[in-house]
């Protein structure tokens, strides 16, 4: 039996109208101005998420004694923030590991191993990749992909160039399709990992990069695909993660190992940890595990 859709009944709001709808439900707004402007510019709908954990109740909508709009901009502005963090983190373990892939695939299997068809564990998903691949070097404005296209007769630059314009979805589903078991070995020793963990943490760290891209909350999402935790390699690895969690702070601890390889210098640990101190966020919404603080990963 088909379900009866009732037309949508409410109508639109002024900013005004929405600052007293959130005042109507309990939440303090000491500055309505200000409330207004920032409801103008980010969109009640979108802050909506953010207030969220701030309800004493969904239906009706109340919110707990005191939550102040304040706190629901500071949440909004933490997230905002730990987005950039992670997208920089993301992007040099991207760029490391798409180096990573060409570099072995060339040494191991020539110039033009993505063009090899054999080296592909199911070739069905070779031919959408190879395609996806074709696109995006189609799309390409950079000078040396138009000069390797004009200036050679293979149908796609060598991997060391085309790996520099693949998403980072695209080089995740590469490799986890890639055959040769010593080359996909031979990429994932750079970090330390077996390689079925690091296919693990590509497919998985693309779902948080796309995360931050479309800037979707990311502080306390549950994700739907997770990351394999490693058993014995690395060993010290192990007890670092929150075991059985789906939100954030598992992606975090990888993170934190992958930077500790590919920037050693890095200052993000310390970052990540002064931004959630100047929000006072409360972490276990995260998925972080009691005394984490005192786990080596975060030293």
């Amino acid at each position: 039996m088909p379900i009866l859709r009732l037309p949508f009944p409410k109508p639109a709001t002024t900013y005004t109208e929405q600052v007293s709808i959130l005042q109507q439900r309990d939440m303090r707004v000491d500055d309505p101005a200000s409330a207004e402007f920032y409801l103008q510019h980010l969109n009640y709908y979108r802050l909506s998420a953010y207030w969220l954990p701030f309800e004493a109740s969904h239906n009706p909508h109340e919110f707990q004694p005191g939550t102040r709009f304040d706190d629901v901009l500071n949440l909004y502005v933490f997230d905002r923030n730990l987005r950039l963090l992670v997208l920089d983190a993301i992007e040099r373990i991207e760029v490391s590991a798409r180096s990573q892939w060409a570099y072995h695939l060339a040494h191991r299997h020539g110039p033009h191993a993505h063009l090899d068809i054999s080296l592909a564990a199911r070739p069905h998903l070779w031919e959408t990749n190879i395609a996806k691949l074709r696109n995006e070097v189609e799309r390409s404005d950079e000078v040396f992909i138009k000069h390797l296209q004009s200036s050679y007769s293979e149908p796609l630059p060598p991997v060391w160039a085309v790996c520099e314009v693949m998403s980072l979805g695209l080089l995740s589903r590469w490799y986890g399709n890639l055959k040769p078991m010593q080359t996909r070995r031979a990429i994932a020793s750079t970090y330390g990992l077996d390689e079925k963990v690091l296919g693990s943490w590509l497919h998985h760290l693309a779902l948080v990069r796309n995360t931050c891209a479309h800037h979707s909350r990311l502080w306390n999402r549950e994700f739907t695909i997770t990351p394999l935790l490693p058993r014995s390699k690395p060993s010290s690895l192990t007890s670092q993660f929150h075991v059985g969690s789906r939100k954030l702070y598992n992606s975090l601890v990888i993170l934190l190992y992958c930077m500790d390889i590919v920037a050693p210098q890095h200052s993000w640990r310390r970052r990540l940890q002064d931004l959630i101190n100047q929000h006072k966020i409360p972490v276990s919404a995260m998925g972080f595990p009691p005394q984490w603080h005192q786990l080596p990963i975060w030293q």
